[in-house]
């Protein structure tokens, strides 16, 4: 690190003042405690070294969910290959005990799957064929065989690994704080102790020269700011590592810094305040049956993964054919529309209808409804019904009483069907029929009432609210498993889609932020104690590197500890 420095033409470090005082301990023959300083200095950063690494391996074994290989099956025989050789398309075969070794989708075979690694989630998950499967997860029951859907280097796995190792290279704000403050505090403090040894023997002491050397040299070894500089970095690789066990990944320090001082929480509806599990609760059809018009709306929305269109699907329950829909376009804010059977259809929002020109029925109920026109003709609408999630109220109440946080949602949805969640779940403020633009307009105007020791927080799903989660002060992907927007977008990623994990999140980051405020305090008020006890002669040079070292030790593993912290 000396070397490092030195190379950067930082000459005013920690490693400074220890040299200088070793050099000072040889110049007035105190050699054997000159000897002493850098052999317990030395074993100091043996210690910091080996904690730093520690913490990071505590990381890198957490997630250590790369695959070591990949069996292809090519004409019916099987080929072990490194999982980067695989591409779109390639059949594998994942048998019990294998970890899948890219994002696929199970052609053949019905299995359960451990997500821990990825989720944090104990309960296995069973898939069957046509469901997707994520790279990272273990196979447990039986072998299956899955048609791959992403390179390597785009799964999952990879994308999670990457982001985890940028992570540790983010600095928060504290860590960054104790590095200016150590900046300007090496000269404060070598003035200081170069006036502890020329003052006195030119004063009250005069001729007295050994003596107060000695002490500015005492002086300079408690000056060092060594165990305080370590110990911040190495707290914030702790809480990573904690999050990371509870499967949440944050991609810095600095945002477990933002979360801890968060007090506005803005949450996306769909999916993340409700299950996103929709059903069908009423159909009126203008001009056909209310089955034709099913018929219709879930074969135009055949090719969309959204909620919405699968419980139109779920709902008409006949045979769809694929090849009769082309031409799809989906409308981000408004909806989708496609040539079926020679006819342009629109299924979507009122908006969609506005932008049409096609006048439709004003639906006051709760719930969401789809649009539905046949050209420029009104074809009638289908109600759709959402639930909110059994945990909302209860990590909300939580964000109310511990955060005294102002909670606020925002959605595309009808004021109707927003209104009532935002009122189920008593929050401050709730927007509605709102488009992506919205969403960012209104979250800005949340951030410019912000003071500069406020944060703001979005939860989303992390693919329709990609842009909000980028600008929030901390963005919080849910569910986020696959999702590269989510990934790419946020700054905390939940693996999975429980909304207490925010909750664990926030603890963890408290956590670690009263680990950093112990160790600055404890440290500063050592020094300060041992360094006026030194400078009146209480404290010899042996005994004062010893109390630094003892420092160090202290607050590493102090900040070592939060590694093993239980939400």
């Amino acid at each position: 690190k000396l070397g490092e420095n030195l190379m950067q033409k930082k000459f005013l470090t920690e490693y400074t003042l220890i040299i200088l005082a070793t050099v000072g301990a040889f110049g007035v023959s105190r050699y054997t405690e000159g000897v002493l300083v850098m052999i317990l200095f030395e074993l100091g950063m043996i210690f910091e070294a080996y904690s730093t690494d520690n913490a990071k391996r505590s990381i890198e074994s957490m997630i250590n969910i790369r695959p070591e290989y990949a069996t292809r099956k090519v004409r019916g025989k099987e080929f072990k290959v490194d999982p980067s050789a695989l591409k779109i398309g390639h059949t594998i075969v994942i048998r019990p005990g294998e970890r899948i070794p890219v994002d696929a989708v199970v052609t053949s075979g019905t299995t359960s799957i451990d997500t821990k690694a990825l989720t944090g989630e104990s309960i296995p998950e069973n898939v069957w064929p046509g469901e997707k499967i994520y790279s990272g997860c273990i196979n447990l029951s039986a072998a299956i065989e899955a048609k791959v859907t992403a390179l390597y280097v785009d799964s999952t796995v990879s994308r999670i690994m990457e982001m985890v190792e940028d992570a540790q290279n983010q600095k928060a704000e504290s860590e960054t704080f104790v590095t200016r403050f150590s900046r300007a505090y090496v000269p404060i403090m070598l003035i200081c102790s170069l006036a502890v040894m020329i003052y006195p023997p030119l004063t009250f002491s005069y001729g007295n020269w050994d003596t107060w050397i000695y002490r500015g040299l005492i002086f300079l070894i408690m000056a060092c700011p060594t165990g305080l500089v370590m110990s911040v970095p190495i707290a914030f690789l702790g809480g990573i590592a904690s999050a990371a066990r509870h499967g949440i990944v944050v991609k810095g320090g600095n945002y477990l810094e933002d979360l801890a001082k968060a007090d506005t929480f803005i949450f996306d509806k769909t999916g993340t305040l409700t299950k996103g599990v929709f059903r069908v609760t009423e159909v009126k059809a203008v001009g056909m049956s209310e089955q034709e018009l099913l018929r219709i709306a879930a074969h135009v929305e055949c090719h969309s993964n959204h909620p919405i269109a699968q419980s139109l699907k779920e709902a008409y329950q006949g045979e769809i054919k694929e090849t009769k829909v082309y031409r799809m376009r989906e409308i981000p804010g408004f909806g989708v529309n496609a040539t079926f059977e020679g006819q342009r259809i629109y299924i979507g929002n009122k908006r969609l209808m506005e932008r049409q020109k096609v006048e439709c029925d004003e639906v006051r109920q709760n719930g969401t409804p789809v649009y539905v026109a046949v050209g420029d003709r009104y074809a009638g609408y289908i109600l759709i019904a959402d639930t909110v999630k059994e945990e909302a109220k209860s990590t909300l109440q939580y964000l109310r009483d511990r955060c005294r946080a102002v909670l606020v949602m925002l959605t595309g949805d009808t004021e109707s069907a927003g209104r009532e969640v935002a009122k189920e779940l008593q929050m401050d403020y709730a927007y509605t029929n709102l488009m992506p633009e919205d969403k960012l307009e209104q979250l800005e105007d949340f951030m410019g009432l912000q003071d500069g020791g406020e944060r703001l927080v979005c939860v989303g799903d992390g693919i329709n609210d990609a842009p909000v989660l980028a600008r929030a002060d901390v963005g919080i992907a849910m569910g986020a498993l696959g999702s590269a927007a989510a990934i790419e977008a946020a700054d905390i990623v939940l693996m999975d889609d429980e909304l207490p994990r925010i909750v664990d999140a926030i603890k963890i980051a408290r956590e670690t932020l009263r680990v950093v405020s112990q160790n600055i305090t404890f440290a500063m008020v050592v020094k300060v104690l041992i360094l006026i006890l030194a400078a009146v002669g209480y404290f010899g040079m042996w005994e004062a590197i010893a109390a630094e070292v003892g420092v160090m030790f202290v607050v590493i593993l102090n900040a070592v500890w939060v590694v093993r912290y239980q939400v």
